[in-house]
């Protein structure tokens, strides 16, 4: 998170989403949620839904929330 935001290093998002996949890929919830919010910004919902889908069935609360706001905005469907 701090790479994404700037937190006491210099902005670096790429290297921010890089880090979340590795965690991700290790079975880190929060950041599977965070790669879903990054391509979702990116405009990239397919992946976005995929990455949040796969956080919420790991119990990422939050995702359960973004895949229900795409639902209902018709970024996803249930085909995703």
């Amino acid at each position: 998170i701090s790479y994404e935001n700037g937190d006491g290093v210099q902005q670096d998002t790429v290297k921010a989403a890089k880090l979340y996949e590795e965690a991700a890929m290790k079975g880190h919830a929060e950041s599977r949620h965070n790669l879903g919010c990054i391509e979702g910004e990116k405009g990239n919902y397919d992946r976005a839904a995929r990455h949040l889908l796969i956080s919420a069935k790991m119990g990422q609360r939050d995702s359960v929330e973004m895949i229900k706001q795409m639902f209902t905005a018709g970024l996803a469907t249930k085909e995703q």
